[in-house]
């Protein structure tokens, strides 16, 4: 499911900006999007996630936007608390129900009565304590610790893990009748890893809270220092990043941050990562489109060089007398695809200082910053090189987007913009 940034709904927005949720991953404004519509619908939700992607920021927006948002909101750590007094967290006991239950107790699910239980880590239950949770699921109905009276409860259950349910059902770790009740509606929170410059986003967000938590400047990160946070794998996704720009900001306070500074603060063991960005069903990778392109670019400018070297030879032998023949493949057409004698052979590593950064999820950096890889002997700059390459591609196909599109190698969302942006007709 692709959602246009530009077209977010009112709802989506609202919930990013009450709940603090930074970035615009469509894997990520899927996923909200999708607690808010449940929301309204009184069902059990199931969030899975990897460790520290937040998927605890969810269970909030369903409360908030449904008729239970002025009830009661309970979230449970099910794994912090011991396998000896769970159920009686959960449901409540009686006064001596086991030694040192003085009193009797509510549990949660008679607190949260009419509201919200966020049952986090919800695989780490006991057994035991997970036939006592399809009762409530079913019918609504629990029994306090000692007691034999049935109670009821209106409560709205929503669950999250990061542990493979299927493979802990498969190994009898848990229920397969309570994992199917939990599920009803799921919604996966995508890694860090694969939310794309989001990770820039929330590192700039980090930097400044702390700058004002610890009254110190805040740090800048250079270009460098993008790219090496964009390609590694945050295995610890969020939370890693909040920990090491936390990190930074301390012994680093108001300084400009490179990829060397970087290092002391991640993993050296950590393994290089290439971000890509999910659109649909396909994994769209942008350094695949911009290695496509300059290949592209740099293959015409040497065409366009190597055509410019015999035309002033042709200019010099006119000037001395002589008249040289038309030769072919010396005759430039605007129309025809140019395709060079000996092609430069070119390979890129995306993880360069040469390579400009990816700004955005979307957006190609802007190429004429990228001096380095521009002929000496050529006027014509990249970006008038890059022009005239749409321009004439857009000719060769009737101007059709779609087919222009694919015959760049780029996704058309970026044709569109370069055509935009250099007010192709």
């Amino acid at each position: 499911m692709e959602i246009n940034i530009q077209e977010l709904p009112e709802d989506v927005i609202k919930a990013k900006q009450r709940f603090g949720i930074v970035g615009n991953a469509p894997a990520l404004l899927a996923a909200v999007s999708r607690a808010i519509r449940v929301a309204p619908i009184d069902l059990s939700v199931l969030i899975t996630g990897e460790s520290g992607t937040g998927k605890e920021f969810f269970p909030q927006i369903i409360h908030n936007f449904s008729h239970r948002k002025h009830s009661k909101y309970i979230a449970v750590n099910c794994g912090a608390i011991p396998e000896g007094t769970i159920d009686s967290e959960l449901f409540g006991h009686e006064k001596g129900a086991f030694t040192g239950a003085v009193s009797s107790r509510k549990g949660y699910f008679e607190e949260a009565d009419g509201g919200t239980i966020f049952l986090d880590e919800v695989a780490e239950l006991p057994l035991t304590t997970q036939a006592r949770l399809l009762r409530v699921l079913e019918s609504g109905e629990f029994i306090k610790v000692g007691s034999s009276t049935v109670q009821k409860s209106n409560v709205r259950i929503v669950a999250a893990t990061n542990v493979d349910m299927a493979e802990a059902v498969a190994e009898g770790r848990f229920r397969e009748d309570l994992y199917y009740r939990l599920s009803t509606v799921s919604i996966t929170v995508p890694p860090l890893r694969e939310r794309g410059n989001d990770i820039v986003l929330l590192a700039r967000k980090f930097a400044s809270d702390f700058a004002e938590r610890y009254s110190m400047p805040a740090i800048v990160l250079d270009d460098s220092a993008r790219i090496r946070l964009l390609h590694y794998r945050w295995p610890g996704n969020v939370r890693q990043l909040k920990n090491v720009i936390e990190q930074v900001s301390l012994f680093d306070a108001g300084n400009l941050v490179d990829a060397e500074s970087l290092e002391p603060y991640i993993p050296a063991s950590a393994t290089i990562y290439t971000p890509s960005v999910r659109e649909g069903d396909k994994i769209h990778s942008y350094d695949a489109e911009r290695e496509v392109l300059f290949g592209m670019i740099l293959r015409m400018q040497q065409e366009i060089d190597s055509l410019r070297h015999r035309l002033d030879a042709m200019s010099s032998s006119s000037s001395s007398g002589t008249l040289l023949p038309p030769r072919r493949d010396t005759i430039f057409h605007p129309t025809e695809e140019v395709t060079p004698a000996h092609p430069l052979p070119v390979k890129f590593q995306p993880f360069t200082s040469s390579l400009p950064p990816v700004k955005s999820d979307n957006d190609f950096h802007d190429m004429t910053e990228v001096h380095d890889i521009t002929p000496a002997s050529s006027t014509m700059t990249l970006e008038d090189t890059e022009r005239e390459t749409i321009r004439r591609s857009l000719e060769r196909n009737g101007g059709r987007r779609k087919a222009t599109a694919q015959e760049l190698n780029i996704s058309e969302r970026t044709l569109y913009r370069k055509i935009k942006e250099y007010g192709i007709e």
